[in-house]
């Protein structure tokens, strides 16, 4: 009997293989299941946490943003603070330099004023040293008053200061602070011991202390300041005529300097006080910078063309009494090229002059 070959393979073998090769597999499975979840369980937490940073992460970006825009807008206030204070300085510190120039000004007149009358007082006792004592025979001056200036004013031998009832209307207004609309809308708001000091108005007032002394000594005269509205310089005057013996001349030219330019320029108002005097004028010396800007009432816009302030000027004329000579004295205002034709027309018709006074005058 032959023998059987020996197989080292059979398939008993094979079959033991793969039911290993099958508990190992289905041993890996029940493992690998349970390490998910307990992945799963631990990890829930950390993404939670996760997606917690994640969210304030998006907020604190969008917070960002804002704080960021927040910031160029502050940055842009800042600067146009910064630019508006620059300029309220420069503001300050020429309004201050004006004012020192003012005060020097006032200071050395003040000085050449009291050294002119040291002068004048020594000259009057030299007088009276030479005379001996011996009484004049000469015949007094026809002027009511003195006038202090520097050298011979008295080239304008246009303006006639005579009659028996002279009136002086002398325009009060905003406008006389400054030559521009700029300075005059600015110095508007100033306190009233600086709107008394501006040059153009100063000038004025030194125009009608000159006048004054040229006032006959019969004569009678009113001084009245207009702006919106009119009034006597002297209060409880108004329509009277008063005498220039008794010191109120002097009294009227002292509060004229104390007065302070302010408001609107009515015209109207002037020329209608003018006419209310009893007995009438016979002399106007009017004293102003520019046609009116209202009537009897505030205009209703906020600026007034030169067309209506043709109209204005116009209607004013109606209040004027007849047969007065206007004698004008024009401190001429930038913008208002129409006034000085208005002025010489009214000049002209009434038979009366037209000045514009040098800078140094009187």
């Amino acid at each position: 009997m032959a023998r059987r070959k020996t197989e080292v393979f059979g398939l008993s073998f094979l079959d033991c293989i793969c039911c290993g090769f099958g508990a190992t597999i289905l041993i890996y499975m029940v493992l690998n299941s349970g390490a998910s979840k307990r992945a799963d369980k631990e990890l829930s937490p950390l993404k939670a946490e996760t997606d917690r940073l994640e969210q304030q992460v998006l907020e604190g970006q969008a917070n960002l943003v804002e704080l960021r825009n927040t910031f160029d807008q502050i940055r842009q206030q800042t600067a146009t603070a910064q630019g508006l204070s620059t300029r309220l300085i420069d503001v300050v510190t020429q309004s201050k330099d004006e004012l020192a120039t003012f005060e020097n000004q006032t200071i050395a007149q003040r000085e050449h004023l009291n050294k002119l009358q040291a002068d004048l007082r020594s000259l009057e006792e030299g007088a009276k040293r030479l005379s001996g004592g011996i009484k004049s025979r000469e015949v007094p001056g026809d002027k009511v008053r003195a006038f202090v200036g520097d050298g011979d004013r008295q080239y304008l031998t246009g303006l006639k200061v005579g009659g028996r009832r002279i009136l002086f209307l002398v325009d009060a207004s905003a406008s006389m602070l400054a030559d521009t609309i700029v300075n005059a809308v600015r110095r508007r708001y100033l306190p009233e011991a600086d709107r008394v000091r501006a040059d153009k108005w100063r000038k004025a007032v030194r125009a009608v202390d000159w006048l004054t002394t040229q006032v006959p000594r019969d004569a009678q005269f009113q001084i009245y300041v207009f702006n919106t509205k009119a009034k006597s310089i002297l209060p409880g005057t108004d329509g009277t005529w008063l005498g220039t013996h008794d010191g109120k001349l002097e009294k009227a030219v002292a509060n004229l300097r104390g007065t302070a330019p302010e408001g609107g320029t009515s015209l109207q108002a002037a020329f209608a006080a003018a006419a209310a005097m009893s007995p009438p004028p016979d002399n106007i010396l009017l004293l102003t910078d520019g046609l009116p800007t209202q009537g009897t009432t505030a205009p209703t816009g906020r600026t007034v063309s030169g067309r209506d302030r043709l109209r204005l000027f116009d209607r004013a004329l109606h209040a004027l009494p007849p047969g007065v000579p206007v004698n004008v004295l024009l401190y001429p205002m930038e913008g208002d090229p129409m006034a000085a034709p208005a002025f010489w027309k009214l000049a002209i018709a009434s038979r009366g002059s037209f000045l514009t006074p040098s800078k140094d005058w009187p």
